[in-house]
């Protein structure tokens, strides 16, 4: 994306530096070992600011080419390659997974709940559809973080996607006889939807994820630094992930998952993606113009107003199954990315259908069509809520226009 003055996007450079400075206090208070910052304007990047260490006990510094888990920022990006699918007619959003995934022919619901220690499942009324995975109403969830019956057993059988967890065949086989939370489509629940989508994408495209997703979004989008596994020659751009401890940032051993042999590497769709600010922004934008980006275009213009407005009954605090999602309150759900239908009771400064979504290491993007701003951030500090780093940028970038 060509990179202007600040004054031609519109924003001011007081405000802009107001934002260099916001990261910086990050940095020098030890909150952060480093992190990056791009803004960009009507397809014209005003900002792009990276602070501190990539590594703090190497003293490497942080730079434009460092490379960062996404986690769930990987999930928009399967959303999309999934609509590539549809609309070359191969998968339909009213498909039932079963189709794909025959193990989920007789998908089984906890009919006692989610969250509690209790167990009766019985087979679920409805199918499973991709619609269900692609919104999150699949009745998945996640082992980790969660209580209950259900989510020990995801932790039992290895099936939150983990790196390691093996082939994405093996894993989505293993999840599908675990009872769901709900019946599909009654409710949210943020958890495994996406990973299972990815499966979904295998068998409908003949290929495996990551070839997929390669050939169909991140090639023609020019990502070259985006893949569920970082090459060998690009190891020593990955930034270390941290978490406080004491007051002291404390590395997290994650360099095992890099030596997975590909053949045992489970391909998350749901988390697994490794990218730069340059790339994600470079994915947001094609969102922003509707599916295009330069002369190429990803996506139609239908498939990005699919992927980006609420499909939900209200909010996803009303209709989650979870009631630690009571902060998403006005923010609605499409495919794998969150819209603003409500902007006074969100709790930040946002506007009508703004777009967003973040990962566990505190990762997160979003996209204003009111203002034409994309924004992109980029550090590795666990857990994504220590800090309220997203709603601080979006009040920074609003006070910048």
């Amino acid at each position: 994306m060509p990179r202007t003055r600040a004054l031609e996007t519109g924003l001011s450079p007081a405000g802009l530096a107001a934002i260099r400075q916001w990261v910086e206090e990050y940095v020098d208070g030890g909150r952060l070992a480093g992190a990056q910052v791009i803004v960009a304007r009507r397809g014209r990047t005003a900002l792009s600011f990276g602070y501190g260490r990539r590594s703090v006990e190497h003293d490497v510094p942080l730079g434009r080419d460092s490379i960062f888990r996404i986690y769930s920022m990987t999930k928009p990006v399967t959303a999309a390659a999934a609509m590539r699918l549809v609309e070359e007619g191969v998968l339909s959003l009213d498909d039932p997974v079963s189709r794909f995934i025959p193990s989920f022919a007789d998908v089984t619901v906890n009919r006692f709940g989610g969250s509690g220690d209790r167990l009766a499942a019985s087979q679920a009324d409805v199918p499973m559809t991709v619609w269900h995975l692609m919104t999150h109403t699949s009745g998945l969830t996640y082992g980790e973080w969660n209580e209950g019956v259900v989510a020990e057993l995801y932790r039992r059988d290895h099936t939150d996607f983990r790196p390691n967890d093996g082939p994405l065949a093996e894993v989505v086989d293993r999840l599908a006889p675990i009872p769901l939370l709900f019946e599909p489509g009654t409710a949210w629940n943020y958890g495994v939807s996406s990973d299972v989508l990815g499966r979904v994408i295998e068998v409908a495209s003949g290929m495996p994820l990551d070839r997929w997703v390669f050939d169909s979004i991140l090639a023609p989008l020019r990502m070259t630094d985006t893949s569920f596994q970082v090459p060998p020659t690009k190891l020593d751009r990955v930034a270390t992930t941290y978490q406080a401890d004491g007051g002291t940032l404390v590395p997290i051993d994650l360099t095992g998952e890099h030596g997975i042999p590909p053949e045992r590497l489970t391909l998350s769709g749901g988390g697994g993606l490794f990218s730069t600010a340059r790339d994600y922004l470079q994915f947001a934008e094609m969102l922003r113009r509707g599916g295009t980006l330069g002369r190429v275009r990803i996506l139609r213009e239908m498939s990005v107003h699919l992927m980006t407005r609420n499909h939900l009954d209200g909010d996803i605090a009303a209709r989650s199954a979870d009631p630690s999602d009571a902060e998403l309150t006005g923010l609605g759900y499409g495919f794998g990315i969150s819209t603003v239908i409500d902007p006074s009771r969100t709790g930040s400064r946002t506007s009508m259908n703004q777009l967003s979504w973040g990962g566990y290491a505190g990762t997160f993007f979003f996209i204003d069509p009111e203002s034409d701003v994309t924004a992109v951030f980029m550090t590795q500090f666990v857990p994504w809520d220590a800090y309220p780093t997203e709603s601080e940028l979006r009040t920074l970038v609003a006070d910048a226009l």
